[in-house]
């Protein structure tokens, strides 16, 4: 892989790059956001440099690394999964921004994108980092939807009408009919994956599915017919690992509903996207990849 720029050398990522990455990536959001008064998005470099292991050798991510002088200064990572990719976690050294690394990371997922014909790309950015929204911004990602990070536990834990159980592999087909009714694409891959590990759930009301989940934590995403059945599959939860879950804002009742239940917002942020956009037709959590 050829850089543009002589000053960087960009590769694909392997795993024995993970724990250099991972301080990295620990460092960067930990500097943002401490910044800004928020929370880390990860507790400590072991916590990212495990993600990373894993998305560096998924067949299911293009993961690339940025090197100047022989000194690793960044990595980013690209869901190719479904027809649309998501884009994330990005992350440049706190020692070495400015030098335009991140921008070079993003065109080569943004090029890898095209030429695989993704419909589109999308990415979930913390509204208060201006510096990633203006990058975004400028290399075509228009804003889509405002989110809110959510963590804490309901008050309620079922709700009446409404049963949550352990998706099953014969559950696939209509976990993906929903995808395809409330975004018009199905995440096929990504469910499928969720089953076999056993963290994917499904909402059932009056004999069939009316919602699903990957796994309601910051990197899994929720599609469900109304927000009664998404209100059903996140009171079952018995906590939300990681940051938290991602809920689109403009669903005012579902968020004023999360609020009342007594969960806690505890970051801004900002669904953006380029290329093929539909806007959700149900109710819906988005992944923090998308």
């Amino acid at each position: 892989m050829a850089p543009r720029d002589p000053e960087f050398l960009l590769r694909p990522a392997t795993p024995a790059d993970a724990d250099a990455c991972g301080r990295i990536c620990h460092a960067a959001f930990a500097a943002i956001n401490a910044a800004h008064g928020f929370p880390p998005d990860f507790p400590d470099p072991g916590a990212a440099a495990g993600l990373l292991a894993m998305l560096f050798s998924s067949p299911g991510f293009h993961c690339t690394v940025a090197e100047r002088e022989g000194r690793m200064i960044g990595s980013n990572c690209l869901d190719v999964r479904s027809p649309i990719a998501g884009l994330g976690p990005i992350t440049v050294d706190p020692q070495a921004q400015n030098l335009g690394a991140g921008r070079r990371l993003m065109q080569e997922a943004l090029e890898h994108a095209a030429a695989r014909g993704a419909a589109g790309v999308r990415l979930v950015q913390a509204a208060f980092h201006n510096r990633s929204l203006s990058l975004y911004a400028g290399l075509g990602f228009a804003v889509r939807e405002p989110l809110a990070c959510l963590q804490g536990s309901t008050r309620e834990r079922d709700l009446p009408g409404c049963g949550v159980r352990a998706a099953q592999p014969w559950d696939l087909e209509a976990c993906c009919a929903l995808g395809r009714r409330v975004h018009g694409f199905e995440r096929r891959q990504e469910t499928a994956e969720a089953i076999r590990q056993g963290s994917a759930q499904v909402v059932e009301r009056a004999g069939r599915i009316t919602g699903y989940t990957t796994i309601l934590a910051f990197f899994g995403h929720a599609a469900a017919e109304t927000e009664l059945d998404l209100q059903a599959l996140i009171a079952s939860a018995d906590c939300f690992p990681g940051p938290g879950i991602l809920v689109p804002t403009r669903c005012h009742t579902l968020f004023r509903w999360c609020l009342d239940q007594g969960l806690r917002v505890v970051q801004p942020m900002t669904l953006m996207s380029t290329g093929l956009y539909n806007e959700p037709e149900g109710a819906w959590l988005p992944s923090v990849t998308y």
